[in-house]
């Protein structure tokens, strides 16, 4: 693996030495899709990835960001997922090279009034970030289902439900093709997300709560293969571009035991995720299993009633300057929003957040 020289001493003192490294450093459908043109070329990928390591136009590149779901939100136009975002004064406010990652769900390009599928508000997404050239990773849906058909994935969706239409007008199979298909010209789509924190549980009837979902023997095989035919619709609308897996990264179903290897070994899955809202507990043991990238792609600590922002942002930065010296690939955090409540305690990053002018949150670009 291409790690940092202290990654690399700490691999090969072991997993205890390696756990150690990193608690020091981090404490403190059969019809055919819709596919409208945008009277654009294909564009060549601009992100890309050797080894662990990503590059952006041929550069090393550690991207830092944040993830700002809200991003489609229009009130006027869709179902809306959060408060609605002043989409250039947020991607002007971001450090050059920034990758912000947000929500691109099927609901979110479905006219209300209509029924019908309407792309503006995700048009809107891209456009404002190619004007000012920040890379952005859409996740085409979520595993819960919130903010798109609030159905919660299980199994049976793996295995086949993806493939047939449900509430929302298209199946997820189709959506996929039609989002990948309409803005794979776009220069500043780093990545495809098929789907956030997905997992082939089955539910206790109408309970998807954690407690209440059971985990069949075979789940790591059903994401592989579900990943493998996702990756294929990808690929076959944007060839070459980045795809990622977008599991939590611990033990989950899906990715226990051998499962987060297996998915890594995809040829559909390019960079892999981990979700840290837990001092990075299983991340030493990912990077030490792969050798592909390992993006943080949520970062979650709490703030406002329970936390002075500037002590979440000296919290949060020891957290960067921790994952760049083990060897991740990049980190994001959760989450951007444009209403933050200072009174309750949040995830919620808002503009002039202190983090935002930190150095750590400076992209690294050899």
């Amino acid at each position: 693996m291409r790690r940092t020289a202290v990654w690399s001493a700490a691999r090969r003192a072991g997993t205890v030495g390696l756990l150690a490294a990193l608690a020091a450093v981090l404490s403190g459908s059969s019809c055919a899709p819709p596919q409208p043109p945008r009277g654009e070329p294909r564009a060549a990928p601009r992100a890309t990835a050797v080894g662990s390591v990503l590059f952006l136009d041929g550069r090393p590149w550690w991207p830092t960001g944040l993830n700002a779901y809200q991003l489609a939100t229009d009130w006027g136009i869709n179902a809306g997922c959060g408060a609605e975002v002043d989409l250039d004064a947020y991607f002007s406010a971001l450090p050059d090279r920034s990758l912000t990652r947000f929500n691109a769900f099927q609901n979110l390009a479905v006219n209300k009034h209509t029924g019908e599928l309407d792309f503006t508000t995700i048009d809107r997404v891209v456009a404002a970030a190619e004007r000012h050239d920040q890379m952005i990773l859409p996740v085409l849906a979520g595993q819960d289902g919130a903010c798109d058909d609030e159905v919660f994935k299980q199994r049976d969706w793996y295995l086949g439900g993806w493939t047939r239409p449900g509430a929302l007008p298209l199946s997820h199979r189709d959506w996929v093709a039609a989002a990948v298909g309409r803005w794979s010209g776009s220069p500043v789509i780093a990545a495809w997300e098929p789907v956030g924190e997905p997992e082939p549980s089955v539910c206790s009837g109408d309970d998807c709560s954690l407690a209440a979902r059971t985990c069949p023997a075979d789940s790591d095989r059903v994401l592989r293969e579900w990943t493998d035919e996702v990756g294929r619709v990808i690929r076959g609308q944007d060839p070459g571009r980045l795809i990622t897996a977008g599991v939590i990264g611990g033990d989950q179903c899906g990715i226990a035991g051998d499962g987060y290897t297996l998915l890594a070994d995809s040829p559909f899955v390019d960079v892999l995720q981990y979700h840290d809202y837990d001092d990075a507990a299983w991340l030493p043991q990912r990077l030490d299993e792969v050798d592909a990238p390992v993006l943080v792609a949520e970062v979650g600590l709490r703030a406002g009633s329970c936390n002075p922002l500037d002590g979440r942002a000296d919290r949060l930065a020891a957290r960067l300057d921790g994952y760049r010296t083990v060897g991740a690939a990049g980190a994001m955090l959760w989450a951007f929003v444009p209403d933050p409540r200072p009174d309750e305690c949040t995830f919620d990053i808002g503009p002039g957040d202190p983090i935002l002018a930190h150095a750590a949150m400076q992209p690294g670009l050899g």
